[in-house]
């Protein structure tokens, strides 16, 4: 029977075996006390209130006791009530067994309340236990919270966890009222699940309803803005943390590092870095290293990483992954060796995959090939995609052709159907005038029905994320946009610029070729950039893109970026390519 009993006051009921007691129950223990000396003070006081013993499980949870507050749960309380059962629940949250009191607690019987199904999303969240979590969900639409705001939040954390975005919307949707935490979850949720743009929407609506922030939402719009690289969006969030008060808090300022450094911009990142430097753990310590290693400013990455030694925090993976994604970048493998070594020998951590991927990535940009085949052959995991693809565009990139085409296969037992392994390959063998191989990597596409991904590319106008796909005509600027491309490349036709045929890897006619190279997603969402005014003369324009910037858009925009008189900045999938000048800083190495 369910319990007229809530978790917020324990009222006496029907379902209760004796009424409270007359007697004034003891004041509740300070938090820093031991609880097992509040245990033995109510012991001799003879206390029979359950509101006590229901406190002391609660205190041996927070003491991590959990085997004491199962054996006052025991001993002490003949007859649990429903903030008993959640008591004893949240004591095991972490565990399994939270599960198992939940199914005593439905045998005693005794129905759950909005606080004790929060906890049991929780435990199916950290566990995970998706299954469990259904059943949960069933459960609670049949009693009717599921839709209670301290419900939902936890329910749209559990399928955030579990990569149900779609479901945690569904389940915030048919909230009737929703409160702070219930946009957090939201919002973090959807930033986790590489859903940027539902994430920024779902944080704008909360702020069009008058809904207060919390830490966690603003952190998590950052992330999104980070995701989209969306530079004003970023600096929006920043506005509004300043007047919330929040960018004085280490977690948002940790994601304004994070979300500045993926846009670019390491200097508003340093900024908020050194404003929160005494207060900084070795998360915002790393994603301001993680920031200059994506530009391959190794010097900056070793020079923080030294500040942060000094401070007496201490280095754990993830600083020594931005050390060596620096030297990636940078294409220094000597130094990336050397800093695996230490990483072992001089700090005891056993590096990772990730790690691995640097180092081989480190080694094949410099040319050592073979080293980092070997590497690959002999490190202490099986080989994975990113491996092979790092080697891959190396030795396209070497003009190796052979050990191109090797590792190209390597990649495609991951998935048939890569096409960037056949792209980068037939370039490799376009680019050695190796014809006849390049017919034969089209024909096994085509075979294989493999189609070349759709490329997106987008540019933020005034707040606003604009979406480009190749040969787009959806735009309301499209004759501007189309327009405005089209004299474009008549200008850097006169600088030299050639278009790279060896990008097209199917057989059309000349004139399809070059429109097919010519509106690019990139190259769209330049123009429209461009004709919008999307940054103040002398300010960088700044392009996203979802996948690995070709050749020719490469190679166009060194060219455009002298005819503009103005610094481009493109981030691919891999890096940051900062044109200006007619030169690229990757070197033309990506």
């Amino acid at each position: 029977m369910l319990s007229s009993l809530n978790a917020d006051d324990e009222t006496w009921s029907p379902s209760s075996t004796a009424p409270p007691t007359a007697k004034t129950p003891p004041p509740p223990p300070p938090k820093t006390a031991d609880p097992r000396r509040a245990h033995a003070q109510a012991i001799k006081t003879l206390t029979t209130d359950r509101s006590v013993f229901n406190n002391l499980i609660t205190l041996y949870s927070k003491s991590n006791l959990p085997s004491h507050a199962l054996r006052l749960f025991r001993h002490h309380i003949p007859s649990p009530n429903v903030v008993s059962w959640t008591a004893l629940i949240s004591a095991f949250s972490l565990s399994s067994l939270s599960l198992l009191h939940f199914v005593s607690m439905l045998r005693h019987p005794t129905l759950p309340n909005h606080r004790t199904l929060s906890v049991l999303f929780k435990s199916c969240a950290s566990l995970p236990s998706l299954s469990f979590g259904l059943q949960l969900h069933a459960l609670s639409i049949k009693i009717s919270l599921s839709t209670h705001p301290f419900t939902a939040s936890a329910l749209v954390n559990l399928y955030s966890k579990t990569h149900l975005p779609d479901h945690a919307m569904k389940v915030f949707d048919e909230i009737p009222k929703r409160d702070e935490v219930c946009y957090a979850a939201i919002v973090v949720g959807l930033a986790q699940n590489s859903r940027p743009v539902e994430a920024l929407s779902y944080f704008s609506g909360m702020r069009k309803c008058g809904v207060g922030s919390t830490m966690y939402s603003v952190s998590g719009a950052l992330r999104a803005a980070a995701g989209l690289a969306a530079l004003e969006q970023c600096r929006i969030i920043h506005g509004h943390a300043v007047v919330t008060g929040f960018d004085s808090n280490v977690i948002v300022g940790t994601a304004l590092i994070d979300g500045y450094g993926k846009c670019g911009l390491v200097t508003e990142a340093r900024g908020v870095f050194d404003e929160l430097r005494p207060e900084m753990s070795v998360i915002g310590w790393n994603a301001m290293m993680a920031g200059f290693a994506q530009q391959g400013d190794w010097n900056s990455v070793v020079e923080l990483f030294g500040e942060m030694e000094n401070t007496g925090l201490k280095p754990d993976e993830y600083s020594f992954l931005a050390i060596l994604s620096s030297f990636h970048n940078a294409g220094f493998a000597g130094e990336a060796e050397q800093w695996l070594s230490r990483m072992r020998v001089d700090y005891g951590l056993e590096p990772s995959l990730e790690h691995y991927t640097c180092l081989v990535g480190a080694m094949s940009r410099a040319g050592r090939l073979e080293d980092g085949e070997r590497i690959a052959m002999t490190m202490p995991f099986e080989p994975d995609a990113p491996v092979w693809r790092a080697l891959l565009s190396s030795c396209a990139q070497h003009g190796n052709v052979e050990m191109a085409w090797t590792m190209a296969k390597r990649l495609l037992r991951f998935d048939p159907c890569d096409d960037s392994a056949y792209v980068i390959v037939a370039n490799a063998f376009a680019g050695a005038g190796r014809w006849d191989e390049v017919k034969e990597v089209r024909k096994l596409m085509k075979d294989g029905r493999v189609r070349k991904k759709g490329g997106r590319s987008w540019i933020e106008v005034q707040g606003q994320v604009h979406v480009f796909l190749a040969a787009d005509r959806r735009h309301e600027k499209t004759e501007e946009i189309y327009a405005k491309l089209t004299e474009l490349i008549q200008e850097i036709g006169k600088l030299g610029y050639v278009p790279r045929w060896e990008e097209m890897l199917h057989e059309v006619g000349e004139r399809e070729k070059q429109e097919a190279l010519m509106y690019h997603s990139e190259k769209l969402a330049l123009a429209f950039g461009l004709v919008s005014g999307a940054a103040p003369p002398g300010k960088p324009l700044r392009i996203v893109k979802n996948l690995r910037i070709c050749r020719d858009c490469h190679e166009a925009f060194k060219y455009i970026s002298r005819v503009v008189e103005r610094e481009i900045i493109v981030r691919d999938v891999n890096r940051y390519h900062r044109f200006l000048d007619g030169s690229c800083n990757c070197k033309d190495f990506w």
